[in-house]
């Protein structure tokens, strides 16, 4: 078996560099090229947290694989200040436009896990001409009860001594910062009126929402709402024993829903 290739690089913005990677499948001759899939990462996520998801999609899908770390998280420069409370619709309109223009990305697919869903659905909805399809993985489509007691029983974890240095191994000193960026964001009073509907314009695409049963960030309502959301064919899927990382958990059952889905829809 040939494996993807692996390319890095470095997307210039107005507030600092956006570090990227890309795989390559193995071409065939005559072989259609596929809109590629571009990933979003979670809360306290980055490209080296998607660990050899990335690979495995390329491998699955025969289709080119682009991941980048947000400003502010891993490889990324330092964010400039706080995360403003329209973060998702500003990745979409702002970041993703940067990395879209510098690597010349046409049509293509997007997937997001977590907050990266609501991401991948804004960029969905913000380049509607453009985006084939919308994957989500443990998305949020409102903020639940589930949704705060989790995000504050995690504050509580990484609040004991020596917890910060497991994000400290992938962002370095901006660890700090994508802690309380996502706790203090998820938390915030100003925060609970949030809906992904609020990110949404219009959506057509096809769209595939997965989700796992005991996700301790939200219940089924979420992936329910946010198949919904296009005026396409939209469908959700629940996975059994699987938590809030159905990509580390069940990847054999997300890999085969993708190219499942990828393929119908082509």
């Amino acid at each position: 078996m040939h494996l993807p290739t692996r390319e890095t690089l470095w997307v210039d913005t107005p507030h600092g560099r956006l570090f990227c990677c890309r795989w390559f499948p193995v071409t065939v001759a005559g072989e259609p090229q596929r809109p590629p899939i571009i990933l979003f990462h979670d809360s306290l996520g980055c490209v080296a947290l998607w660990r050899d998801f990335p690979q495995q999609l390329c491998l699955a899908t025969g289709r080119e694989v682009i991941a980048y770390d947000r400003l502010g998280f891993g490889q990324s420069a330092a964010h400039p200040g706080a995360l403003a409370l329209d973060f998702i619709r500003d990745e979409a309109e702002c970041c993703f436009s940067h990395v879209r223009r510098s690597l010349q990305i046409g049509r293509f697919v997007a997937l997001g896990h977590s907050v990266g869903g609501a991401m991948a659905a804004a960029c969905a909805a913000f380049y509607g001409q453009h985006c084939t399809a919308l994957i989500t993985l443990s998305a949020q489509a409102f903020v639940e009860d589930r949704t705060v007691q989790g995000i504050r029983e995690a504050q509580l974890l990484f609040g004991q001594p020596g917890q910060l240095a497991r994000l400290e191994k992938y962002h370095g000193d901006k660890a700090p910062w994508v802690l309380e960026a996502w706790t203090g964001t998820w938390l915030s009073p100003a925060f609970s009126p949030w809906t992904i509907e609020s990110v949404i314009d219009t959506l057509a695409c096809p769209l595939l929402a997965l989700h796992g049963v005991h996700d301790e960030y939200g219940s089924e309502l979420h992936p329910k709402r946010i198949a919904r959301l296009t005026s396409g064919p939209g469908h959700y899927q629940l996975i059994d024993d699987c938590h809030h990382l159905p990509h580390r958990e069940a990847p054999d059952v997300v890999l085969a829903a993708v190219q499942r889905m990828l393929t119908t829809h082509d």
